[in-house]
């Protein structure tokens, strides 16, 4: 995209343009040069350093569609730019593509989500957080809004019953301010300047109760994370950084975009390189601790993999995305049930993070796909996960 200088017009990537292909390919990791960001450090005296087993895939092949494919076919047919895959600790699969390097962080999108899961549980044990306290006590501005009488485990589990339509093709309404709000979008002639905080007063209406259905929506990660900022007193990025980035020895620093104000996107904004979002699910293979160190409560990973409502699963958002797939959602991870149950995040335009504790397989992906949902894609991914972890165990 830039190798004129300056780049064709055609070429720039603008804030009108970064998730558009084929923009996308190069914006997703340099976002921070599109849109502000707040920096989460590393600890570069604790970095855990993951041994290179590098291991020979030509002979893992699994059925796709109609045929079968195997792992080299298949990282290219999903644009992907990053690929790592851990076994008992160690990496045995390893590609970067589309100007990538093992040191550089490109966006999370929605697995953002999962990492403030995680974020949320460390405060939760820590006291700075109670799942069952009602949204308006930390943030009585909202008490006219159709988050009253909603809680943080709400929050978590997305079942707050709030109207918000998370379709990432329309060109109005809502999900527009949302991204104006967030920083993501260019303001528009005559738009007032916007912020993700102000943004939250106009989501009024009701869409069912809360605690019903699965009801997927952006915006209840972002004001969790608000909710964290205000209990704690301190910011986002520099909490992730000190209660998880650091402690689990990434070997970069990450990023965090944010609106105009300096509120985080933690429903999509988080960048971080393909190592260390293995990492993170090595973590959790190692249930949360590192070393003589608990850094997420083994509790709360265990209630990822055991907890959520299959019921309110089966009736929500995305349950059609996924046919004949047991299914659960649960502080921001999805579980698929099963003998051996297999956790992981989801963002749009091909990001994931599978992780089997029992197998220790971790399996981390990002890609540039042109389209944010395709569920065809989402279940070769799916795919291709299960054959590598069988292939492994």
């Amino acid at each position: 995209m830039t190798q004129d200088f300056p780049a064709k017009v055609e070429d720039q990537v603008t804030l009108a343009n970064w998730r558009i292909a084929p923009h996308n390919e190069w914006a997703f990791h340099h976002v921070r040069e599109i849109v502000p960001s707040a920096n989460i450090a590393n600890d570069s005296n604790r970095v855990r350093e993951l041994d290179l087993e590098l291991m020979d895939w030509s002979d893992l092949r699994w059925q796709n569609a109609d045929s079968k494919t195997g792992l080299d076919a298949f990282l290219e047919e999903t644009a992907t730019d990053g690929f790592v895959v851990l076994h008992h600790g160690k990496i045995v699969a390893e590609q970067y593509d589309h100007g990538m390097t093992a040191r550089t962080p490109h966006i999370l999108m929605s697995v953002s989500k999962s990492m403030l899961g995680l974020l949320a549980g460390i405060l939760i044990d820590q006291g700075v957080l109670k799942e069952k306290s009602l949204i308006t006590d930390h943030l009585p501005e909202l008490s006219a809004t159709a988050y009253a009488g909603a809680t943080i485990r709400h929050l978590l589990d997305m079942r707050v019953g709030v109207e918000f339509n998370e379709d990432y093709l329309i060109t109005s309404g809502p999900i527009i301010d949302y991204r104006k709000a967030t920083n993501w979008n260019p303001l528009e002639a005559g738009d007032m300047p916007a912020d993700l905080r102000s943004f939250f007063a106009s989501l009024t209406t009701p869409d069912g109760p809360h605690e019903g259905r699965f009801h997927y929506v952006s915006p209840n990660t972002d004001l969790l994370a608000w909710i964290i900022e205000r209990s704690a007193g301190r910011r986002y990025a520099d909490l992730m950084s000190e209660l998880l980035w650091k402690p689990l020895g990434a070997s970069t620093d990450g990023y965090i975009t944010v609106d105009r104000l300096g509120a985080p996107r933690a429903a999509g904004g988080m960048c971080v390189t393909t190592r260390d979002l293995a990492l993170v699910g090595q973590l959790v293979v190692d249930k949360g601790r590192r070393g003589d160190r608990q850094i997420v409560p083994q509790a709360w990973i265990d209630d990822m993999l055991s907890g959520g409502d299959a019921s309110a699963w089966n009736v929500g958002d995305f349950a059609e995305d996924f046919p004949n797939l047991p299914m659960r959602y649960r502080s921001k991870w999805y579980v698929i049930d099963g003998d051996r149950p297999l956790l992981f995040c989801l963002g749009i335009h091909g990001q994931y993070l599978f992780v089997d504790r029992s197998a220790e397989v971790v399996i981390a992906k990002q890609s540039s796909r042109a389209t944010p949902l395709d569920e065809a894609d989402e279940r070769q991914v799916i795919q291709a996960a299960m054959a590598v972890r069988n292939y492994l165990s």
